[in-house]
């Protein structure tokens, strides 16, 4: 970067078109750290989910963008039929 480029961030994924799946978490401000994270890491461990964006707010709610990717599967049925 020092000589001015800028690097290209997207994945290989997103340069093939690929797309993904959002969803977004409100955690209450009441939330203890170890809870949240523990919900984080259920939702990614089963979910496939990955964290995109975390924001935390004044009065202390934090807003969390997951994201997942979507498969799309093509079938091959016409292919072994004909």
């Amino acid at each position: 970067m020092a000589n001015g480029t800028v690097r290209d961030r997207r994945s290989e994924w997103d340069t093939q078109g690929g797309q993904w799946e959002y969803r977004v978490l409100r955690i209450p401000p009441t939330t203890s750290g170890g809870d949240a994270r523990r919900l984080l890491t259920d939702e990614a461990e089963y979910g496939r989910w990955e964290l995109a964006r975390l924001r935390l707010y004044a009065g202390g709610e934090r807003r969390v963008w997951l994201r997942r990717k979507i498969i799309r599967v093509r079938s091959t049925l016409a292919e072994t039929l004909g």
